[in-house]
């Protein structure tokens, strides 16, 4: 099978130094495997994501002497793709209506139990509010969740991926108890923007044939989230690997509004595509 990865940014802000390292390293990885790199627009915030952005996020890649195959994928023309496996889990009963808020739920969950994580990959874990609502009982503006004691009753077989790095590969278990307690019921479709990241990442990896997601290590702990959905949904599990962050002089990871390393910037300030290469990669 043909090597395949992706680069997904979201148009809602300037590309930085850490999309820079994440996007040549997948690229590099696919050149040395003989695969393909992607691009994919995951612009399913509406709100936040400008077509100005996306542009620019065009601009930076081809600056950085990418090219990927056309046409790109963009999350936001894929609703009825989403839709589609939201009645898939619907049918299967493992999805509820929510109408919480986040006040609602930092309140229900003000008095955690002792040794229980208070948040989790998908920020703080559910307190189960509106467990027991059916999805006949849902009002317009309600949140979908994934009803996480249900779904590992469904799986037929252990919850397993592959994690692999430079050196060596692992084979990672999971465990019902803890997808549980540590990780709770996802939002799978957001109250103001449709699916929500975690569902639409699954389908469109599937829909693009990924073979190996690259990826930063901010995102590992979602990784058991996308597996779970992965075999809920019967579609295949990726590979996966999580490369290490770039951060800035006081050891915080990058974020969009560190304007000072944005590549439009540093462009700007007259650095080469070879200068920020050779930073990122240069041996410490």
């Amino acid at each position: 099978m043909t090597f395949r990865t992706r680069f997904a940014p979201s148009p809602t802000g300037p590309l930085h130094l850490g999309h820079a390292y994440s996007a040549l390293y997948g690229h590099r990885l696919a050149k040395v495997k003989n695969g393909l790199w992607l691009l994919r627009i995951d612009d399913l915030d509406h709100s936040r994501s400008k077509p100005e952005w996306t542009q620019k996020i065009f601009d930076d890649l081809h600056w950085l002497g990418l090219a990927w195959p056309e046409p790109v994928r963009f999350q936001s023309q894929e609703t009825d793709t989403y839709q589609r496996a939201l009645d898939a889990l619907a049918r299967a009963g493992l999805i509820y209506p929510c109408c919480c808020n986040r006040a609602d739920i930092a309140q229900a969950a003000a008095a955690p139990q002792e040794g229980v994580p208070e948040f989790g990959p998908d920020g703080r874990i559910y307190p189960g509010t509106c467990r027991h609502r059916s999805l006949s009982q849902a009002r317009p503006g309600d949140a979908l969740r994934l009803d996480m004691r249900k779904a590992v009753k469904a799986l037929q077989k252990p919850v397993t991926y592959e994690e692999f790095g430079e050196q060596h590969s692992k084979r990672i278990t999971l465990k019902a108890e803890a997808l549980i307690a540590q990780v709770g019921d996802v939002v799978l479709r957001r109250k103001d923007q449709g699916a929500a990241y975690h569902l639409a990442v699954v389908i469109d990896d599937d829909a693009q044939n990924i073979t190996d997601v690259v990826r930063g290590a901010d995102l590992n702990a979602a990784t058991q989230i996308h597996v779970v959905l992965q075999q809920l949904l019967n579609i295949p599990t990726p590979r996966y690997h999580h490369h290490s962050l770039i951060r800035d002089e006081t050891g915080k990871r990058l974020a969009k509004r560190s304007d000072s390393e944005a590549l439009s910037s540093l462009r700007k300030a007259g650095h080469s595509a070879q200068d920020i290469t050779e930073r990122l990669f240069s041996a410490p």
